[in-house]
């Protein structure tokens, strides 16, 4: 992979500088356009990007939007577009989208994310992970109401944010309503998408087709049997087996198995062919489709303007009975009221319902299912057959499982029909997000001016989950007791008010040296609410969900109710002398509500430094050129109430309540978070910025950290809230354009970024060299290990003999070590990075452009090879004489001879591969990808055609996403998914529904 991405980067740069060298001989005819330009920065205050001194990235919307199909997530647009930021999106319906940028910063949580503000007011973008996967808040946002968003990386960037800029800050801009029309009259945009998801098989088990269910030959009157006696003497599959390690197909054997005893199957009551199935897991799933019809309406000039914007975003997800309906409303109004006076006001509504999201983890997902524990021979048709037949024949959906407990008793064992999971125990959930700010700005004089803001951002949602009567019995409800059915409910709210005074002002100081910059104050509050109920041992009546229908008494509701409130001080200066140097300084003072007195006020300073050299070295060639360096500390609070130790309670025993002891110890002394960062930078534009580079190298220390840390359970906690440890971060990024061809009839654009992250937590603790981050099936462990980068791996190893594994000479198989604190990999990668090239012909008539997207390195652990290995469901496990004469397993003997011996009893389930005779190091993969992210070809009607018609403009476009994953290593997965969000996106390859190649067509109208 080296090799090729290492070629495929010389071409295009050798390419590129020698057209561009030889066309610019020529003379570019094409006049040359502001270099830099006018970027949004922190607080929302418009620079020139060339006086900045930090490092920012901006993605304009059509870069965002255009190229790619419609995800319902503004997060996921991002990936491949910007140096230093790495984006994960999961396959999880509806599912949370991660952001890091420039590395892992903090142990506590997930790592961090970054700030998201909109026109300079901040919003949550948290996610709500668990069994299932809601998603981050930032999928509320219309992507069609974007202008451009501004990734700000580092601390001198973000620094006006203070305490909430430790892990960057993302500023998107949205759009305003300026007509195009000369008479400046009523514009208005159409945008109609349809998008259709087809499954990229490597992505989903290749499942072999040699042999069917049970774990060997175990069953019936004979030892070598691999099947139980049923009815007339024939052979019975042991259907209550979840494993496919049993009898050889063979199309002349008749066997009795599941469907035979299931009296809405077509089978009901006969034997039938030993054969695998025809329809296997992969046909259990839909091609999801996703509509997304967008109407904006806009007026006015630079002055005045108003928009207004709707949009209906309904997807169908994999899962049958999956499905989004989101609708939202923005509007945003800009009036000049005087000569002094202007006043913005935006709003944006989301409403969004979704029906059946996929499980995540282990238990209770049936994909977990479908990779780990399956029979080869079951067919889904005859599953899907049985559960709509049960309904047209008695009124009733039945739980016909292929994992019955036997032939009389259909009881599920472990599984229950997919069909019947999907439609009966569904999971729901709505949500209502509402954003609004308002704002009058007063320009005093030239020189001074006055702006006041409020913010506001809410959101309502209830979330719910069923177990249908006849499921499986399982742990369900707040007690965590087994229940045959049953019904459970959240509500939750959350919403932050941002209240802003700020006073920006500009000064000549002399000809050449001028100062702005603002003074303002902040103060946030915060606020969460939530309420969780369940039934208790099952449900009265089957199908009413409701609290009110519980079997057994009902606990008492979990109830959380928090406040928050952070006031900051803050102000900024930028001087520039003659347009050519740049110093910028800036102070922020926060005072939080979460930190105790004493220890809740803090500062956060930076500086800044840029030159542009090209102002002194004037060379025809040279275009542009920018040398910048900072220093800025930045830092974080903490969540709510970890300062004192609060009770639950735990019923009532003789009207007196019983409340239960904490199992951490919170902490009255906490200080803040720190964060200090370094960083250097030159910018660089050649033949009229027809070839240039961006490169940033910086390093970053923070420190203090605020983290649970176990204890002693003799201390009555399991653990301890702390400041304590310190991670360094330090990496290059590297943004390159070129145009390697330009002319009227075609141009060729080349954007590209490539970013380096080390990551090394240096201490912990003086009593603790090892935090557990997260803990994976087989005893494997998520950690932050003093010394290490972030997120190493732990499990058992193999034994290794001169650097070599070893194998025992008498049975095959790999050693493995017995504790399972060995390092076995890390999901920090080696290197990030994104190439996308953009052909305009004829003047831009029609256009075509295509992203790939790249990582190197990282680990994950699969866990469906761990136990799909042992289960026999892969193609790889019936190869040969892989069950009968065994592998002989590359490595050497103990005494360092090259290994002959071949696996012993590879008749017997998991004896040659899998979980119960490997160690967890067999089942870590390089999580390194090559990916054609997004395609797409555009083509505009020209002007000429629409002259005559009341059509200004119109474009049709076919696009696509995740087309091909050009290179992976890891099996039957994509490396990219996870289970959710934060630190769930990475390091675990669980039960992960597969990878879709979207491709979808867009038709866009303006009047």
């Amino acid at each position: 992979m080296k090799k090729i991405t290492a070629s495929v980067l010389a071409l295009v740069l050798s390419s590129s500088v020698a057209m561009v060298s030889a066309q610019a001989k020529k003379g570019d005819t094409l006049k040359q356009t502001d270099i830099e330009g006018v970027v949004v920065t922190a607080l929302g205050i418009k620079r020139e990007k060339k006086s900045l001194g930090y490092a920012s990235q901006e993605v304009k919307a059509e870069a965002l939007t255009d190229g790619t199909t419609k995800t319902g997530n503004v997060a996921s647009l991002l990936s491949g577009k910007a140096a230093g930021v790495q984006i994960n999106t999961n396959n999880n319906f509806g599912g949370s989208t991660n952001i890091v940028i420039r590395g892992y910063k903090q142990m506590g949580g997930n790592g961090g994310s970054p700030l998201i503000v909109i026109d300079g007011s901040p919003i949550s973008n948290g996610f709500v992970s668990g069994t299932f996967d809601l998603g981050n808040f930032l999928s509320d946002l219309n992507p069609e109401d974007i202008a451009s968003m501004n990734i700000l990386k580092g601390a001198a960037a973000s620094a006006l944010y203070g305490e909430r800029a430790l892990n960057g800050v993302i500023v998107i801009e949205t759009k305003k309503g300026r007509s195009s029309k000369k008479d400046n009259s009523w514009g208005v945009t159409l945008s109609s998408d349809v998008n259709v998801g087809f499954i990229d098989k490597s992505t989903f088990p290749e499942y072999q087709s040699r042999y069917g269910a049970g774990y060997g030959a175990y069953y019936g009157p004979n030892q070598d049997s691999y099947f139980n006696v049923g009815p007339g003497g024939l052979p019975q599959v042991p259907f209550s087996e979840d494993a496919s390690y049993g009898g050889e197909f063979n199309p002349n054997l008749q066997v009795w198995q599941w469907d035979s005893f299931n009296k809405y199957s077509n089978n009901y009551g006969k034997p039938h062919a030993w054969l695998a199935a025809k329809n296997g897991p992969i046909t259990f799933f839909n091609n999801p489709i996703t509509y997304s019809n967008s109407i904006t309406l806009e007026k006015g000039d630079a002055k005045n303007n108003f928009m207004l914007s709707y949009n209906n975003f309904d997807q169908s997800g994999l899962m049958p009975n999956s499905k989004i309906n989101k609708n939202t409303f923005s509007a945003r109004v800009n009036h000049q009221l005087t000569d002094k006076l202007s006043a913005s006001v935006y709003t944006t509504l989301t409403v969004q319902d979704t029906r059946g999201r996929n499980a995540t983890g282990y238990s209770d997902n049936l994909v977990t299912g479908f990779r780990q524990w399956w029979q080869t021979n079951v067919d889904l048709s005859q599953l899907k057959d049985v559960y709509f037949n049960s309904y047209r024949a008695t009124g009733k959906y039945d739980n016909g499982t292929w994992n019955r407990t036997s032939a009389n008793d259909g009881y599920p064992l472990y599984w229950n029909n997919p069909y019947f999971q999907v439609y009966q125990n569904y999971q729901s959930d709505s949500r209502t997000r509402s954003f609004s700010y308002a704002q009058v700005k007063y320009d005093v004089s030239k020189n001074f001016g006055i702006l006041g803001k409020v913010s506001f951002d809410y959101y309502n949602m209830l979330m719910e989950q069923r177990l249908a009567d006849g499921s499986l019995t399982q742990a369900f409800g707040l007690s965590g007791n087994n229940a045959p059915s049953g019904y459970w409910r959240q509500n939750m709210t959350g919403s932050e008010t941002n209240f802003d005074l700020i006073a920006n002002y500009k000064f000549e100081i002399t000809d050449k040296l001028n100062v702005q910059g603002v003074v303002g104050a902040n103060l946030r509050k915060n606020g969460f609410e939530s309420i969780t109920a369940s039934t208790e041992g099952g449900l009265i009546v089957p199908g009413i969900y409701s609290i009110e229908n519980s079997m057994g008494e009902t606990l008492d509701p979990v109830e959380v109710y928090q406040r928050s409130q952070t006031g900051s001080g803050y102000a900024s200066a930028s001087f520039d002398y003659d347009g050519s140097i740049f110093v910028d300084a800036t102070y922020r003072y926060d005072k939080s509500s979460n930190l105790p007195a004493g220890n809740n006020a803090y500062g956060y300073p930076s500086i800044t430094g840029a030159v542009l050299l090209s102002n002194y070295i004037k060379q025809e060639w040279l275009s542009f050129m920018k040398v910048r360096a900072n220093y800025a500390e930045v830092g974080s609070s903490t969540g709510n109430y970890r300062l004192i130790n609060t009770y639950n309670k735990n019923g009532a025993f003789h009207n007196e309540g019983i409340y239960l002891m904490p199992t951490v110890l919170n902490n009255p002394n906490l200080k803040p978070e720190r964060s200090k960062e370094v960083e250097v930078g030159l910018e660089m534009q050649f033949f009229k910025n027809r070839l240039g580079f961006d490169i940033a190298a910086y390093k970053t220390k923070t420190f203090d950290q605020i983290m649970n840390l176990p204890v002693s359970n003799a201390t009555g906690y399991n653990q301890i809230t702390i400041n304590a440890g310190q991670i360094d971060n330090k990496g290059i990024e590297v943004q390159f354009n070129a145009t390697p061809f330009k002319s009227k009839a075609f141009t060729w654009d080349i954007n590209a970024n490539w970013a380096k992250n080390e990551n090394k937590l240096v201490s912990l603790h003086p009593d603790a060299k090892v935090l557990r981050l997260a803990a994976y099936q087989g005893g494997v462990s998520l950690n932050a290990v003093e010394g290490e980068a972030y997120g190493v791996i732990y499990g058992t190893d193999y034994v290794y003999t001169n650097g070599q594994p070893t194998i025992s000479p008498t049975t095959g198989r790999y050693l493995r070590t017995a504790e399972s604190n060995k390092e076995i990999g890390n999901i920090t990668p080696d290197w990030t990075g994104g190439i996308r090239n953009t052909f305009t012909f004829f003047g831009g008539d029609l256009s075509a452009g295509f992203l790939i997207d790249m990582q190197h390195g990282g680990s994950t652990y699969s866990t469906d090879m761990y136990y799909g290995l042992a289960t026999g469901l892969y193609a790889e496990t019936a190869v040969g004489g892989y069950r009968t004469t065994g592998v002989v397993w590359p490595g050497v003997n103990p005494n360092g001879q090259t290994n002959t011996t071949a696996t012993i009893s590879p008749e017997g389930y998991g004896n040659v591969d899998g979980y119960r005779r490997m160690p967890n190091a067999r089942f870590v993969y390089d999580a390194s990808y090559v990916k054609l992210r997004e395609a797409n070809i555009t083509y505009r009607l020209p002007k000429s055609l629409l002259a005559s018609t009341f059509i200004e403009e119109a474009k049709v476009s076919l696009v696509g996403r995740n087309l091909w994953i050009i290179h992976k290593n890891v099996p039957y997965a994509d490396p990219e998914a996870g289970v959710g969000g934060g630190l769930g996106s990475r390091g675990n390859s669980i039960g992960i529904l597969p990878t879709t190649r979207d491709i979808g067509v867009n038709v866009t109208f303006k009047f």
